[in-house]
């Protein structure tokens, strides 16, 4: 591993994310995922090449869609400074995005070279997330009704009181009536497991669980917010073709693996960022008035555990003229 960084670089790759807000919130709603994927892209690579580092993208998130991406491999950075694993998803909810539903935002973790889990050709994992009280409780293999029960139980609960978030997919047909049969209430959103897994270890959120297989290089990237909020992610390889499957075994990866946050990310010198691009109850999306643009971000030092939300004003005929932004 590399040497880890000396200072609070979340305060820096937040600019990252909030450019690639800013650059996407104009096709909200316009049915077009790459174009405003694409738009993000764009402004985080130029964004990327004023920070003093020495990156290297461990995720880049779009391949599996062939979406406009930034390339697994890429450097970015000055060229100077610390060496970095970066995982980033400019548009975390393509689809959110693009029909103008809540919830889509732009991420970025980082965390010193060596120390971020690479899930090579793996698309798809199960999940299991929860925050800091519920840690300890949590087991990937065992029934769905037994973990709610733990879950509640460390958090003073009735399994009636849990909000489970689920993706609304057909593969969850069955955890979803588990669930229900347990009697938890359950959250279902269409796309984006990142800003679920953000919510099942925020204290400010309503959910408490999340639960149910979804990306892969989603789950690294939550584990740099997870690991710094003190909360647990399990997950394991659940790839959902034969393509995928004979990929990760020739890569010589054990699908069968529980991971923990402490697998994904093995250094406490991570750092996290997330930007609201179309809004939601978690992080509000872009807001245009005649000058400004307003945005709002979580940042997060996985050392310090100190987590930020940040409310910022941003000039956007200045901005336009310095950046791939453009009013």
């Amino acid at each position: 591993m590399s040497e880890a960084p000396e200072r609070n670089l979340a305060l820096d790759i937040v600019r990252i994310t909030e450019a690639g807000a800013l650059a996407s919130a104009r096709w909200l709603g316009r049915g077009d995922k790459n174009a405003g994927d694409n738009a993000a892209v764009e402004a985080m690579r130029v964004s990327f090449s004023t920070l003093n580092i020495k990156g290297r993208i461990i995720i880049g998130e779009g391949e599996k869609d062939k979406a406009p991406m930034l390339h697994n491999g890429e450097g970015v950075g000055g060229g100077e400074g610390p060496e970095l694993d970066v995982a980033v998803d400019p548009v975390e909810g393509t689809n959110l995005l693009a029909y103008g539903r809540p919830n889509a935002i732009s991420v970025v973790g980082v965390a010193p070279k060596g120390s971020m889990f690479n899930p090579g050709p793996s698309f798809y994992m199960q999940k299991l997330v929860v925050g800091h009280e519920a840690k300890d409780v949590i087991d990937l293999d065992a029934p769905t009704k037994v973990n709610l029960a733990n879950v509640a139980k460390a958090l003073g609960k009735s399994v009636q009181d849990l909000v489970v978030f689920m993706l609304d997919k057909p593969r969850h047909e069955r955890l979803i009536e588990e669930v229900r049969a347990a009697g938890a209430r359950i959250q279902l959103q269409t796309d984006g497991d990142v800003i679920g897994a953000l919510m099942a270890v925020d204290a400010r959120s309503e959910v408490d669980i999340m639960m149910g297989t979804g990306g892969t290089p989603e789950g690294v990237l939550a584990a740099c917010a997870i690991k710094g909020m003190g909360g647990q992610i399990l997950g394991r390889l659940n790839p959902q073709s034969y393509v995928e499957k004979e990929a990760i075994n020739d890569a010589g990866i054990d699908a069968r693996e529980v991971l923990t946050v402490n697998d994904m990310i093995r250094s406490d010198d991570a750092f996290f960022a997330a930007t609201g691009i179309s809004g939601g109850d978690f992080l509000h999306g872009v807001k245009y008035s005649s000058k400004y643009a307003v945005t709002h971000s979580l940042v997060l030092r996985c050392k310090t555990g100190t987590l930020r939300y940040l409310e910022s004003y941003h000039n956007m005929d200045r901005l336009s003229k310095i950046s791939a932004i453009r009013y």
